[in-house]
């Protein structure tokens, strides 16, 4: 059975060297894009910032071109594009035209890999920001995170988003619960890049909790 396998892989390898190259090619371009990606959260001074997404933005770019099929390389663009579009905030409403491209590449990632869980984690916070008019859906949103955080219990986009979804529902405590253990596992793991994010998110939550009481 193995030699058989390894008959029937070889073959495919031989009648598609095209494809197996361009994957192969790709993935260290996607590799690279995600790297620069992450260094931009992390960099404060926004310059910086810029050059690192931009950056980023090209690698996977040329991911893309070397290999339409690599979902590693449409979320690599995701990642950049969707940083570059938030660098001095969230996008007003009055911008939503300018997701188009960011979705197109989230959509195209599903599309390529259904289980891609940092790309369903992107777009259930997509869900839950958005209005209904374009698109948005709290309880969607909040089931395909919740669903993440199942999957892969040390999400941490998946809880930040759900803890902000909470927070405006009036569950402040449940918000704040999320937000801290998103806290805990960025210092576990010194996942150094999603810190910026949580202190944000976590100022937020304290702010709107006094605010109800």
């Amino acid at each position: 059975m193995k030699r058989t396998f390894l008959l029937l892989l070889g073959c495919w390898i031989v009648a598609n060297p095209g494809t197996l190259l361009a994957q192969q090619s790709s993935q260290p371009l996607a590799h690279e894009a995600m790297a620069e990606c992450s260094a931009g959260r992390v960099t404060q001074d926004r310059a910086s910032r810029v050059s690192h997404f931009e950056k980023g933005q090209a690698l996977a770019e040329q991911a893309v071109a070397v290999d339409d099929r690599s979902a590693g390389a449409h979320f690599a663009l995701f990642c950049n594009l969707g940083e570059l579009m938030r660098i001095d905030g969230e996008p007003s409403i009055t911008s939503v035209m300018g997701f188009h491209r960011v979705t197109k590449e989230l959509d195209r990632t599903l599309e390529l890999a259904p289980d891609h869980l940092d790309a369903l984690s992107a777009k259930g916070a997509f869900l839950l920001r958005l209005p209904s008019l374009l698109g948005g859906d709290r309880e969607k949103g909040e089931k395909l995170l919740q669903y993440v955080l199942l999957k892969s219990p040390q999400s941490v986009n998946a809880r930040l988003s759900l803890a902000k979804s909470y927070c405006a529902d009036g569950r402040h405590g449940e918000a704040l619960s999320l937000a801290f253990e998103a806290l805990d596992l960025i210092q576990t793991y010194r996942w150094d890049d999603f810190a910026p994010e949580a202190e944000k998110v976590l100022a937020q939550l304290h702010a709107s909790a006094a605010k109800a009481n």
